[in-house]
């Protein structure tokens, strides 16, 4: 009895390591999957930045030219103001 007991006892410990290996070694595996993917992020994430800060340049230079033209286009109306008046 005591040697069927203490086989029992050997084979279930046996199945626990080779369970807890195998969970061991998919826990492994799903980390390298998350650190893959966290790298990718980080790269898509720095990408992102980089054409943040090119469309806020591109979008600061053309409010700059949208002021100057209104800036002009003001001045050019100021112009054809009195000239109208002069003709009537």
């Amino acid at each position: 009895m005591r040697k069927t007991s203490i086989a029992g006892l050997v084979l279930a410990v046996a199945l626990g390591l080779a369970a807890a290996g195998c969970a061991g070694q998919q826990a492994r595996q799903e980390n390298e999957q998350l650190r893959a993917q966290v790298s990718t992020l980080q790269k898509e994430n720095a990408d992102l930045k980089s054409q943040l800060e090119q469309m806020t340049t591109v979008r600061d230079g053309l409010v700059k030219d949208n002021e100057e033209l209104r800036a002009e286009n003001e001045n050019l109306k100021s112009r054809k103001a009195p000239a109208k008046a002069a003709k009537r």
